[in-house]
C-alpha cells in the first residue's frame, strides 16, 4: 500500500515549511519563535533559513504547484501560524486535499508507484461535487466583490478581519463550506480579500455556520462584523433579534465561540437573526450575520455598515 500521504510528509510539508520559515524570517521573527510556530526544532529552522528555496519550489512543482501559488500559500500559512496552530493545520489540509481532488498529485504518485497507473481514489474522494463547489465559489466571489466596492464597509470590520462563508449542500465540515483564505482585510482604507474563495478556507466561521444550520436549516451563509456599543444600537434600531454568548473565563481554550454556541444549542429554538459574541479572554467581540445566500449576507452586512456609519 502506497498512499499519497507519503508525498505529503516527504515532499509537500517540508517544502512548504521551508517557504513559511523564510516568510516569517522576512517579517522579523527569530529562529526560536519560528521554531515554536512551525512545531519543528530550531536546528531545522536554521537549516531552512540557510538553504536555497530552489529545491522546495522544485518539489512543489512536481505536485503541480507553481512558484507563485507556493509563495501565496506560504504567505497565508505564515499568517495562520502567527494566529494559532489550528488555523495553520486547517489551511495546510485544505491546500493538500485540493491538490488531491483535482488530480494534481497523481503524476508524481504514479511515477513512484507504476502499479497505481489506473488509480483515481483521490479524485473520487476529494473531488466530489466539484460543480456545486464551483457555483459556491462564484457566489462567494460575487458577494466579496460587493463588500470590496464599499469604502464605508471598513467601519464595521473587526481587528480579526472579516470572512464570508457559504455552506455547500448538507455541509458537515469546513471542507463543505466555501470561504476566503486569509479573510477580508483592510488595504489602504478599503476592504480587500487576500485570496479567492475556496472550500475549507475558514475552520472557525464554518463551524459557527454549521452549528447554526442545525436549528436554522434555511441559513446557508454567514459573515462576521465588529461588535461594540454602537453596533448594539444599530442592531436594535434594525430590529434584528440577537443571541448573546461570551464572557469567557481565563481558563477558556480551543474555540470559545464555537464551544459556547454548542453549549446553548439545546436551549434555543432558532428565534434569532444574529449571533453576538461579547468576547472575553483575548476573544474580540464580533457579531455574526446569517442569510440564505452569500449575496443576501453581503447585502445585510452593507446595510448594517451604512447604518453604523450614519450613526
Amino acid at each position: 500500500m502506497q498512499p499519497p500521504d507519503e508525498l505529503m510528509a516527504q515532499e509537500f510539508l517540508p517544502a512548504l515549511r521551508h517557504l513559511v520559515a523564510k516568510e516569517l524570517r522576512a517579517q522579523g521573527f527569530s529562529q526560536n519563535r519560528i521554531s515554536s510556530m512551525l512545531g519543528v526544532t530550531q536546528a531545522s529552522v536554521s537549516l531552512y533559513l540557510s538553504s536555497d528555496s530552489d529545491r522546495s519550489y522544485s518539489l512543489l512543482s512536481g505536485l503541480s504547484l507553481s512558484a507563485e501559488e507556493a509563495n501565496r500559500y506560504a504567505a497565508l500559512l505564515a499568517e495562520d501560524a502567527k494566529r494559532n496552530a489550528v488555523d495553520a493545520v486547517g489551511t495546510l489540509n485544505t491546500v493538500w486535499t485540493g491538490l488531491l481532488g483535482r488530480g494534481a498529485v497523481c503524476a508524481r504518485h504514479r511515477s513512484l508507484h507504476p502499479a497505481l497507473a489506473d488509480c483515481d481514489v483521490c479524485i473520487r474522494e476529494y473531488g466530489k461535487d466539484r460543480s456545486a463547489f464551483s457555483e459556491a465559489v462564484s457566489e462567494v466571489a460575487g458577494a466579496v466583490r460587493r463588500l470590496e466596492a464599499s469604502r464605508g464597509f471598513v467601519s464595521v470590520m473587526p481587528e480579526v478581519s472579516v470572512n464570508l462563508a457559504l455552506a455547500v449542500g448538507d455541509a458537515e465540515s469546513a471542507a463543505d463550506v466555501v470561504a476566503v483564505p486569509g479573510r477580508i482585510v483592510r488595504v489602504k482604507g478599503r476592504p480587500k480579500a487576500i485570496l479567492p474563495p475556496e472550500p475549507g478556507a475558514s475552520r472557525h466561521l464554518s463551524r459557527v455556520l454549521i452549528l447554526v444550520r442545525t436549528i436554522k436549516p434555511e441559513v446557508r451563509a454567514c459573515v462576521n462584523l465588529r461588535y461594540d456599543w454602537k453596533m448594539a444600537a444599530v442592531l436594535k434600531k434594525l430590529r434584528l433579534r440577537t443571541l448573546e454568548i461570551g464572557g469567557y473565563p481565563s481558563s477558556a481554550s480551543g474555540d470559545p465561540t464555537v464551544q459556547a454556541l454548542e453549549n446553548c444549542l439545546s436551549s434555543i429554538d432558532g428565534g434569532f437573526d444574529v449571533l453576538v459574541d461579547l468576547g472575553g479572554n483575548g476573544v474580540e467581540p464580533n457579531v455574526y450575520l446569517f442569510a440564505a445566500s452569500a449575496a443576501l449576507a453581503a447585502d445585510l452586512a452593507l446595510g448594517i455598515s451604512q447604518a453604523y456609519s450614519a450613526g
